[in-house]
């Protein structure tokens, strides 16, 4: 295995408790369980839904949004589904009704909101960022509050606590109270601000500077993925390119609540060969943290200290994380079809190959269901096509064409009946579920 060298920034001493809104059923309230709320589903990335799979795929809805789609929709637990788009005119974020595909609101925001994926509370509540912003809107579309920030806010995760905890591409990170934008914590910056000692009248970036560079990840986009919560510790594990490297590194950060809320940061692993290149994934225990690197190694990393447990050669670069099941399965997938469906079995200091479909091309993040099924897209007869697989030994349970929508997904999710969701990059938002009685 190759080895990992490992810095450590030393912790400050706290006192781990939780606020007067705590944790336990309060947190479930918040992370909307029972939808799709974030761009990877939940606080620690794992494509995984709490609805169970329905028995027979059918053609839902589809809506074309009139401009292409950068990133997953976010579907609340009542079903709303939520997703930007880059439109030329009129509104570019959208809110749907999942049994209909009605849409109950739009609103226009500045560009950067089609880079990022709406992440929905228990209440339909939405959060959400664009250039220097973030806001939050109520389900039938009214504003709740708005706070700028410096950067472009990537989607955001929830603490224990129920804090709404968000990191811009510029690498500032906020805990913000959900009810009223307020900041919970101090600012922490994973980049360092400039300071007297770097000159004085220095330029001011503007909001949206190197947001392009955020689909490959470099210096002028700092964090470019989605940074993963383990809310049982507030330990938040995120890819930043820090200035005068050549690549990114995985950092580990830690919240404390409380009336001396701060945020920390536990420990960085700087050299991944070609950097950390996905967004993190936690299992479902916590205690291991799963990564991409540069060249296409899948890293297991003890989330406690980042030091390295096993690697998997995968052959080829992919932007995509794995999809982590409960009991420790792993799915990997391309974003571009390039690589078989692969399902790997975690063993601690160790990982095998579970099963393997060479002869099916999927494309984009698996969707992964309660019940043990994937909802995949992947190359049909006709094109492409929803299937549904047995995580057991990955066969194909059924498969649905995908026309009449067209371009490659940027997103797949499940819905609180087992609908499965997907966004293409040509702008369509499809919803396939079970066949609807006349």
């Amino acid at each position: 295995m190759r080895g990992v060298l490992r810095t450590a920034v030393p912790a400050l001493t706290v006192v781990f408790a939780l606020s007067a809104c705590g944790g336990g059923a309060g947190t479930d309230d918040v992370l909307s369980s029972g939808g799709w709320p974030g761009r990877h589903s939940d606080a620690r990335n794992s494509n995984t839904a709490t609805a169970e799979s329905v028995d027979d795929l059918a053609p839902g809805w589809t809506r074309p949004l009139g401009g292409p789609v950068g990133s997953p929709a976010g579907i609340a637990a009542n079903g709303q589904v939520s997703v930007a788009a880059a439109t030329e005119a009129g509104c570019n974020l959208f809110s749907f009704q999942m049994d209909t595909g009605r849409k109950r609101w739009c609103t226009r925001l500045a560009p950067a909101v089609t880079t990022i994926t709406p992440v929905s509370d228990g209440v339909a509540n939405i959060y959400v960022g664009e250039d220097g912003g973030l806001l939050s809107f109520n389900e039938h579309g009214q504003r709740r509050w708005r706070i700028p920030v410096s950067g472009s806010p990537r989607s955001a995760q929830f603490t224990s606590d129920g804090s709404l905890l968000v990191v811009t591409h510029f690498g500032q990170v906020n805990v913000v109270d959900p009810q009223t934008g307020q900041l919970e914590a101090p600012l922490f910056d994973l980049v360092p601000v400039p300071t007297l000692e770097d000159g004085q009248n220095l330029p001011r970036l503007a909001s949206d500077h190197g947001l392009p560079a955020c689909f490959g990840g470099s210096e002028d986009c700092p964090v470019a993925t989605t940074p993963a919560v383990d809310t049982a510790t507030d330990r938040v594990f995120v890819t930043v390119w820090r200035p005068g490297s050549d690549r990114s590194a995985l950092v580990a950060l830690r919240y404390t609540a409380g009336g001396d809320a701060v945020v920390i940061e536990e420990w960085s692993v700087p050299d991944l060969p070609g950097g950390a290149v996905t967004s993190p994934v936690l299992s479902a225990d916590g205690s291991t943290v799963y990564v991409h690197d540069g060249e296409g190694a899948l890293w297991a990393l003890d989330a406690e200290t980042g030091e390295a447990r096993w690697t998997h050669e995968t052959g080829r670069p992919t932007a995509l994380g794995p999809a982590v099941t409960e009991d420790g399965l792993l799915l990997l997938a391309s974003a571009d079809g390039s690589a078989p469906l692969t399902a790997l079995r975690d063993g601690g200091d160790s990982v095998e190959v579970e099963w393997e479909r060479a002869d099916v091309t999927p494309y984009g993040a698996p969707a992964v269901t309660a019940d043990g099924r994937a909802y995949v897209v992947v190359d049909g007869d006709r094109g492409l096509a929803a299937a549904v697989l047995d995580l057991a030994d990955g066969a194909t349970m059924e498969e649905e064409p995908l026309d009449p929508a067209t371009g490659l997904p940027v997103g797949t999710g499940v819905g609180p009946g087992g609908e499965f969701v997907i966004t293409t990059l040509d702008g369509d938002v499809v919803v396939l579920r079970e066949p609807q009685s006349v």
